[in-house]
């Protein structure tokens, strides 16, 4: 805490944000910029460049992706790590379904919370603070599991939550994927590392359920996401996946779909 006068200010969280992909880069720049409560410390487009910057700068909290140039995110954390003698930041890795290898890896190296892409600003700013609420006290990583996030909401029904979620986006009630995502986000709240093994897992989940097949559970998710994108509000959706993709001219994967959706109600979960 700052003290000026009588009144003890808050002091602002210091971040460097390294990503190859430049628009998302700015977005990222805008965010923090915005926020008082941040200080945008620096931005790197490759690993060497957020090396050099998180030597220079010290801050308290590195937004990474994981597959970068020169260095990769697993190598930046790991000379990170190589650094007895001065602080530790916290390391947000953001990362793409098809490294789950990479993932594991860098879990096993202490890396303190991981955010999938495509992801919502307001759940990005929600893990920074929750990260560095106090920066003098070592945090516990945030990799636990949705169903110890869920245990200490506030009185959030989640099935309701999730169905709301679902009438917001205009996904109609009656065709079958409706049922199959909303179980599907369920699912991931309780085991995230189902998020690891869609097809493998999830789906034949869901089938057994409704004594169907995994391919037919593929479809109807997908067939229901294109419904949403053809009928449902603009706005709405803009607000829930605007911010790291282009709508008008992308709709998420499946497994995205169900990632974002399940992060923003483990969110409500735990603050709601």
């Amino acid at each position: 805490m700052i003290k000026r006068g009588n009144v003890e200010m808050s002091k602002k969280v210091k971040i460097i944000v390294a990503e190859d992909n430049r628009n998302l880069c700015q977005i990222l720049q805008d965010y923090i910029s915005k926020d008082d409560s941040f200080e945008l410390a620096g931005v790197a487009y490759n690993g060497l460049e957020a090396w050099d910057l998180i030597q220079k700068h010290d801050p308290d909290l590195v937004i990474m992706d994981l597959v970068m140039p020169n260095l990769d995110g697993l190598e930046v954390l790991e000379r990170i790590n190589a650094r007895t003698s001065v602080r530790k930041p916290k390391v947000i890795l953001l990362t793409a379904f098809g490294h789950e290898t990479l993932t594991h890896q860098a879990m096993v190296m202490g890396v303190d919370y991981f955010i999938l892409k495509p992801f919502d600003l307001e759940i990005l700013g929600k893990r920074i603070r929750t990260l560095t609420q106090d920066l003098e006290v070592t945090n516990p990583p945030m990799l636990q599991t949705c169903s110890s996030v869920a245990s200490v909401g506030r009185g959030v029904n989640i099935n309701v939550e999730v169905t709301t979620m679902m009438h917001q986006l205009g996904i109609p009630a009656h065709v079958k994927g409706y049922q199959y995502i909303r179980d599907a986000i369920l699912m991931v709240i309780e085991d995230v590392s189902l998020l690891g093994a869609v097809t493998k897992e999830l789906y034949p989940a869901i089938a057994k359920k409704y004594n169907t097949a995994p391919s037919r559970v593929e479809r109807g998710i997908r067939h229901a996401i294109e419904l949403a994108w053809e009928r449902g509000h603009m706005e709405t959706l803009k607000r829930i996946f605007g911010y790291s993709m282009n709508i008008e001219r992308q709709k998420p994967t499946n497994s995205e779909f169900i990632a974002l959706l399940a992060d923003k109600l483990r969110v409500m979960s735990k603050v709601g």
